[in-house]
């Protein structure tokens, strides 16, 4: 495929990343990554609560991509809590883009980056707090693996949307009820499209594994393919209870 200016202006046709998924790339989503890629354009803020294997990273990817080639001279950052899982959504981007014929030049500032022939440009980093500070006006921020990222680098990212009022998108399995993942996905605002994809959503996993993983302890296969926000027992106060200590309304016989 030669991608010149009439195929840019047939992709502006489309009214959302699944017909791009499906008649671009030839991804034939599930029917709950379909949802999400059908109303994707809806929200600036996505949340997905996935299990292992739901495919999120690959949603992501295509949503990335869209984004990518329909905003030229932007920046897409991804960021994880190591340089592997951050180029997981990268690398298939990469994917994606050498099926579609579109070659990539590399970025000298940021090793492993691919910028686009429309100079926008995808960048994966670990989620050090020193080094995601110096990005600014980001078009989209992927946080993949966001359990696993520590506050203080989610809260240092956050700003590089602000003068560009740009995307976010938030990924994970859940890791106990705590930290920015587990608040985002439980605070009540209606701008954001919040989704949480058990493995009953996803046909590609056999009965035979579940079986296995499931003997490997009640609580573990609730957290990862389940997608519970379990208490894991290694602290004296849950979240929830330390919310209720800091309400002025809740009265200590209630709390404890």
């Amino acid at each position: 495929m030669k991608w010149g200016r009439s195929t840019y202006e047939h992709l502006g046709s489309m009214e959302n990343p699944l017909r791009f998924a499906r008649e671009i790339l030839g991804f034939q989503p599930d029917e709950a990554q379909a949802r999400i890629l059908r109303e994707a354009l809806q929200f600036k803020q996505i949340m997905l609560n996935c299990s292992r294997q739901w495919g999120k990273s690959t949603v992501v990817a295509v949503l990335a991509l869209y984004w990518l080639l329909m905003n030229r001279g932007a920046t897409v950052l991804v960021v994880g809590p190591v340089q592997k899982q951050a180029g997981e959504t990268v690398g298939k981007v990469r994917f994606f883009l050498k099926k579609l014929g579109i070659r990539t030049r590399g970025d000298r500032a940021n090793p492993g980056a691919a910028v686009l022939p429309n100079g926008s440009r995808i960048i994966a980093l670990p989620a050090v707090e020193a080094s995601v500070r110096g990005f600014s006006a980001v078009g989209l921020l992927i946080i993949e693996e966001a359990s696993g990222v520590p506050d203080e680098a989610c809260l240092a990212l956050l700003p590089c949307l602000s003068v560009s009022d740009g995307d976010l998108i938030v990924l994970s399995t859940p890791k106990g009820k705590r930290g920015f993942f587990y608040r985002e996905m439980t605070e009540e605002r209606p701008d954001v499209l919040r989704h949480t994809g058990p493995v009953t959503e996803c046909g590609r996993v056999s009965e035979r594994v579940l079986v296995v993983e499931k003997s490997r302890g009640e609580e573990y296969f609730r957290q990862e393919y389940l997608c519970e926000f379990v208490e894991d027992g290694k602290y004296l106060f849950n979240e929830g209870l330390v919310k209720k200590m800091g309400n002025p309304k809740e009265q200590g016989w209630r709390i404890l």
